[in-house]
């Protein structure tokens, strides 16, 4: 897989790997009933904590990168990647709300880690019941790694074929669901080994908070397209990823196609 972007891409912002966050002023606080969230448990995690707006609305590229950086040392070429691509979700010109990312067929998908697939139910809200796939995996450990993560995606996918006949599992989806394992492991763990305490990880799905009291830290080496796309090669592998149907990538491009 190619994961190269353009210089200039990766040029529009650019930032040191090393920063000093105190963490005391960014406090986990739940959405209230007004606030708006979406169906990644890591920009929930973002607001939730205020490093991004709290209530969910008026989003750029570059508030991304910089909240993305500053929680969790992921550098600027992962999350302007993925930034660009969720503005799609939005009628906005430079801005979404982080509601606008439940749209199907863009950046949300089907056989999620932690969401229902959008033709069987609720595509944007945490569902234990999916959830429990990654939950209950690596039975015996303490942590999560490239192995579990494969198997898991393996055995989220057969679930989604077996029970949505309208299931889309393009080359495009492996992709970004190999690269959502990829990143919970690395913020919740080591980027390098792809290994993540169970605690942690739970605690990030379940509650979309930073387990800072549970120990914790924040990631001293920079997480970016590269040491990602190490861990996707490993996890798709171990998948035994096949498409379903017509494999020809295809992308929602606004709300309004």
């Amino acid at each position: 897989m190619n994961y190269k972007l353009s210089s200039s891409l990766v040029g529009l912002v650019m930032m040191a790997s090393a920063v000093a966050v105190d963490f005391s002023d960014y406090p986990w606080k739940a959405p209230g009933p007004d606030d708006l969230r979406s169906p990644c448990p890591g920009l929930n995690t973002l607001a939730n904590h205020g490093f991004l707006p709290r209530d969910g609305r008026n989003i750029s590229v570059p508030m991304i990168v910089d909240a993305g950086f500053k929680a969790y040392n992921v550098q600027s070429d992962v999350l302007i990647l993925a930034g660009k691509i969720g503005m799609l979700t939005s009628n906005e010109a430079q801005s979404i709300t982080l509601d606008d990312l439940k749209l199907h067929g863009t950046i949300e998908h089907d056989a999620s880690l932690s969401r229902e697939d959008f033709a069987l139910g609720d595509n944007l809200h945490f569902n234990e019941t999916v959830f429990s796939t990654l939950a209950n995996s690596n039975p015996g450990s303490d942590y999560y790694n490239v192995t579990s993560a494969g198997q898991v995606q393996h055995a989220r996918l057969a679930d989604s074929i077996q029970r949505n006949p309208n299931v889309t599992n393009t080359n495009l989806q492996s992709v970004v669901r190999g690269g959502e394992s990829g990143f919970y492991l690395s913020v919740m763990g080591d980027p390098i080994r792809g290994v993540a305490p169970k605690r942690f990880v739970q605690i990030f799905f379940r509650e979309e908070r930073l387990p800072i009291e549970e120990g914790w830290e924040r990631s001293s080496v920079p997480i970016n397209i590269t040491s990602l796309g190490v861990l996707v090669d490993q996890i798709t592998e171990i998948a035994e990823w096949q498409p379903s149907g017509d494999n020809c990538p295809s992308i929602v491009l606004s709300p309004n196609v």
